[in-house]
């Protein structure tokens, strides 16, 4: 199982294969969301563990394209990564300014570049700034319907398997949903 899952994890794309497929494809920004996959892990396994989501998992940076459909998914890092820490890592926003895009990320991304939007925090903002929330989350919903696409699989609900090993099986997830979708 190991080795089919290595072999169907190979095939899938790199982040700069997935942005030049966004360029031929037209469009201008893409999507950036991280997502943990929840795993097994006992309560002493303090790195793998989100305190945001309240659970041991694996952390997993999905890049998709405007129609919903995810173009690359990293490698998985400990839960305990917070989104721009692994965004730095993978240097999404480095590689997505090379390619001449513009990514949209959720409020877990602001500072990593200028090439990231984020929507604007706080409390008791402008109308001005909540419209603009507004249209940013319209313009980023289609990477949560990619996301969802990954997460419809059973065994990316609740691993049982080594944690190190999400970023393989996710990837390899990724193919079959591609080549599911056609």
């Amino acid at each position: 199982m190991r080795e089919t899952t290595a072999l169907i994890a190979g095939q899938a794309p790199t982040l700069a294969q997935g942005l030049r497929r966004a360029r031929r494809k037209g469009w201008g920004y893409v999507i950036i969301d991280g997502t943990l996959i929840a795993c097994d892990r006992v309560a002493v396994d303090c790195p793998f563990y989100s305190g945001k989501h309240q659970h041991h998992g694996m952390n997993i940076q999905v890049v998709s394209a405007l129609d919903g459909e995810p173009l690359q998914a990293s490698w998985s890092l400990p839960g305990a990564v917070h989104d721009t820490r692994a965004a730095r890592v993978w240097r999404i926003a480095e590689r997505i300014e090379a390619a001449g895009l513009i990514g949209l990320g959720d409020k877990g991304y602001v500072g990593p570049s200028d090439v990231v939007f984020c929507p604007f925090k706080g409390r008791g903002k402008p109308q001005w700034k909540m419209d603009a929330n507004s249209a940013h989350a319209k313009l980023r919903s289609p990477g949560e319907r990619a996301i969802a696409q990954l997460k419809q699989w059973d065994i990316l609900r609740r691993l049982r398997c080594c944690p190190q090993r999400a970023g393989q099986i996710t990837r390899a997830v990724l193919i079959l949903q591609l080549r599911e979708a056609g």
